[in-house]
């Protein structure tokens, strides 16, 4: 697959707009999801997608590889736990795959390089400078405990300029807070086909509509929504306002994990969050993210 056959699959706006997802007004959502944009851009742009095929990668074994590179180099069972809301052994294969074709030196560099070119055409040093420096700041200084990936891509020399600082300050806060989701999706005792579910139903998307892309397949779908039937928490192919809240409670402990982050930022929150928001819709007229809204919320 080609960088067009992405751009065609997921980058280019549909013919009808799609609605976006109703999400809770948080601090830390609202964080998140102004800097999803910036912190994706290690595999969604163009300069750092063909770097990294030109290494022999496809896009998603690029984008595990890369992902799991911060690691140093793990083993798929490692990675497998780590990622955590894939199917167990697609993402094992992939990952075997990956990193059987280049180096991790080599993987993290096309990342670097490839998301600072995209980020450098879209957003001036100054402006990169008053996202980056408040929000290393604030990483810095956050307990790593029980945050693999956190800590891994935290532990990586920064990058030098001003636009590879700004992706690497993404990048950390999306690890923050994917570890931290993670962790509440153990602690709420769901299997993986059950939280992507529950994820992809809450959005908006239709069943299997999003979890097939973490490799839940058609007959695993169907399955997972009669059990959640069964539960009462899925009635037609959406949430009941049982299934609702379940999907609700996992977003809550999620916010909860980054509120270390939050307090840290204090009323630098919001003027950072403008800022990156002002960023992340130059990438999208830029052709450089998913237009969908929902892809953006899901991650």
């Amino acid at each position: 697959m080609t960088y067009d056959d992405i751009v065609a699959a997921f980058i280019e706006p549909p013919a009808t707009p799609i609605a976006a997802p109703p999400l809770p007004a948080t601090s830390a959502r609202r964080l998140r999801d102004a800097l999803e944009p910036i912190a994706t851009q290690g595999w969604w742009s163009r300069p750092a997608a063909e770097r990294v095929q030109a290494l022999g990668l496809g896009f998603f074994d690029g984008y595990v590889w890369g992902r799991a590179a911060s690691l140093g180099t793990p083993s798929p069972a490692t990675v497998v736990a780590t990622f955590g809301v894939f199917a167990p052994e697609l993402l094992a294969a992939v990952y075997a795959h990956g990193s059987s074709q280049c180096s991790r030196e080599d993987v993290l560099a096309a990342r670097e390089v490839g998301a600072t070119e995209s980020l450098s055409r879209v957003v001036s040093p100054d402006d990169a400078d008053a996202i980056a420096t408040p929000l290393l700041g604030a990483l810095a200084g956050l307990d790593a405990t029980g945050r693999p990936l956190f800590a891994g891509l935290r532990a990586l020399p920064t990058p030098e300029s001003a636009a590879g600082r700004l992706w690497r300050a993404a990048e950390l806060v999306r690890e923050h807070r994917g570890d931290g989701h993670l962790a509440a999706c153990v602690a709420s005792g769901l299997d993986v086909a059950t939280v992507n579910v529950l994820t992809e139903l809450w959005l908006g998307f239709a069943p299997g509509e999003y979890s097939s892309t973490r490799g839940c397949s058609a007959e695993v779908v169907v399955s997972t929504v009669e059990r959640l039937t069964d539960r009462g928490w899925v009635a037609d192919g959406a949430l009941t306002a049982a299934g609702r809240a379940v999907r609700d409670e996992l977003e809550t402990a999620t916010d909860r994990s980054q509120q270390a982050l939050v307090d840290a930022l204090g009323d630098r929150l919001d003027e950072i969050a403008d800022r990156a928001e002002a960023v992340s819709a130059a990438l999208l007229a830029a052709r450089s993210f998913p237009h969908d809204p929902r892809k953006r919320a899901a991650g």
